[in-house]
């Protein structure tokens, strides 16, 4: 069966294809399609309604069983600031990885509080149009520097620390990664729904 991943974000093309790597799916993505498309905008005020926007943006186009996802970072000393904003925050959309994260790791050093939650909810849309969501949240502190590589379009993964972990969500196995991080959990229940 085809499967599409509903975003240009490599990153999350990539964890997204981990989770799935198992399942006899023909993963697109509209990179692969060669959709000629702007991005969807991301009008939506929760993570939910986001997520929901990008996977019927997609699926109206193609047909396809489309799977998007939208998530963002919640920082308990910068209530209000990120969260569904988190990409567009700070240094702003079209800044880079590095941009926004040198300049999201400048303002987290005027704060002491690092604690900070991420979110991720899918959106799938199966073969029958029928919209189905899921959601995982993870606890966990901001490091004050980065402390590995990150994939590209996911910065924060370099200094995203999870409770009960001595490492950043980089610094873990491609497994240990998928089966703490927000965007695994949420992975997680789709498999479940699925199977």
């Amino acid at each position: 069966m085809q499967l599409l991943i509903g975003t240009d974000n490599a990153g999350k093309v990539t964890e997204l294809s981990e989770c799935l790597a198992h399942l006899p799916f023909d993963i697109l993505t509209p990179k692969r399609l060669e959709i000629e498309l702007p991005p969807p905008e991301e009008t939506g005020s929760s993570y939910t309604e986001n997520a929901m926007l990008k996977a019927r943006y997609y699926y109206n186009a193609t047909g396809i069983p489309t799977l998007a996802d939208d998530s963002g970072i919640v920082i308990d000393s910068l209530e209000g600031e990120l969260g569904v904003h988190t990409r567009r925050w700070g240094a702003g959309a079209d800044a880079t990885d590095s941009e926004w994260i040198e300049h999201f790791l400048e303002r987290m050093s005027k704060e002491e509080n690092k604690r900070a939650r991420f979110v991720c909810t899918i959106a799938y849309i199966d073969p029958e149009g029928r919209v189905h969501v899921f959601e995982g949240v993870n606890e966990g502190v901001i490091t004050d520097k980065l402390e590995a590589e990150y994939l590209p379009g996911l910065p924060i993964a370099g200094c995203f620390k999870p409770d009960g972990h001595d490492l950043v969500y980089s610094a873990m196995s491609v497994d240990q990664k998928n089966t703490v991080s927000h965007r695994g959990m949420a992975m997680q229940q789709f498999l479940e729904h699925i199977n």
